[in-house]
């Protein structure tokens, strides 16, 4: 998050001329492309301010902020101003050029966001000027002022929902959601763990499961705020949360009280802490990795693979692809993520 917050901190404080040079092949065709149909006075989009970057690397060095030249709207397109978009660790990722899946550069930032209908090709009859749309599955270029792309790509949204809640609806949310549903059936009573709790992922799957009244036991990482950390999770309805040096005891299932042992467990962040998640489970049970902020590989002792692992799903499938989560199931999640997730106060 040090490094999001650099990252938007330069973009804020550099000021880049729209003159500066700027060397994307498709900027130039797009030039071009915006000249040729302005002679039949076609619907054309505003001027655009972008975050780009030209290759993977660093991103405070690499991307850079300019104005793209307005676009036509052909009549299947959908012309929508950006309201707020998130910078997620992916979206940092694949800046680098370390993510898996990632665009081809030149390209534009961001992946999901919020936006108002601007307007409308002239086939388009389900959505219109003003109406609040996400990108659903996720696309990339939402790190721009005003997007360009088929009316199929967006889905409406309510606008009574907070800006920032509609911007960072579908990748965390729905993964959460996902999670807590495929790899094993919970009933209420049972109960989940989980490392990076913390994390918006990790908040989601916290309210998704007290909302359908299972536990979660979740960890987090020591360090400054962790009191403060513990407690905003409890209200969100954690019953457990536990530092990483709290569970450096034999047996951790004496931490547990009365919750029963967890049939599932979550891991995004690798190494020791993945370890940790497996000493919670039940015998059988199953545990999902989505992510490893930590960057090293996952510990998992001899004890649990012959003990933990449920004997009939092979270990490579418990992984959590978001990107084809998302594409197979985004919009009809929408809904019901929205009416899980507890409002602001």
């Amino acid at each position: 998050m040090a490094l999001a917050r650099s990252v938007a901190v330069k973009l804020i404080n550099r000021s880049i001329s729209a003159a500066s040079i700027f060397s994307l092949e498709w900027a130039g065709a797009r030039r071009v492309q915006a000249q040729r149909v302005r002679a039949f006075s076609a619907l054309m989009s505003p001027p655009s301010k972008a975050v780009v970057y030209e290759r993977e690397g660093p991103p405070d060095s690499v991307i850079k902020m300019i104005e793209l030249p307005p676009v036509e709207v052909k009549e299947n397109d959908v012309c929508v101003k950006m309201l707020a978009a998130p910078i997620n660790p992916s979206d940092i990722n694949r800046i680098e050029g370390v993510y898996p899946v990632r665009p081809k550069v030149p390209a534009v930032g961001g992946y999901e966001g919020v936006g108002e209908v601007y307007s409308v090709g002239s086939a388009v009859t389900r959505l219109a000027p003003g109406d609040w749309v996400i990108p659903s599955p996720p696309s990339s270029g939402t790190w721009q002022s005003y997007v360009v792309k088929d009316q199929s790509v967006w889905h409406k949204v309510s606008k009574d929902s907070p800006m920032e809640y509609a911007a960072t609806i579908i990748v965390n949310p729905l993964t959460a959601l996902r999670m807590l549903e495929d790899f094993t059936t919970l009933n209420s009573g049972d109960s989940i763990v989980q490392n990076g709790a913390t994390s918006i992922v990790g908040q989601c799957i916290i309210q998704i499961a007290r909302h359908r009244g299972i536990h979660s036991i979740n960890i987090i990482r020591d360090r400054a705020g962790s009191d403060e950390a513990k407690e905003k999770l409890k209200g969100l309805g954690a019953d457990e949360v536990f530092t990483e040096s709290q569970l450096e005891v034999k047996n951790v299932k004496g931490l547990l009280a009365n919750l029963p042992e967890p049939a599932l467990g979550f891991n995004c962040v690798g190494g020791n802490s993945a370890s940790k998640v497996l000493k919670f489970l039940s015998q059988g049970g199953t545990m999902v990795t989505y992510g490893g902020m930590s960057k090293k590989p996952i510990t998992v002792s001899t004890s649990a693979f012959i003990f933990k692992v449920s004997p009939d799903i092979p270990v490579p499938s418990r992984c959590c692809y978001t990107r084809r989560i998302l594409v197979r199931h985004g919009r009809e999640m929408y809904s019901n993520v929205q009416k899980n997730l507890k409002p602001k106060a």
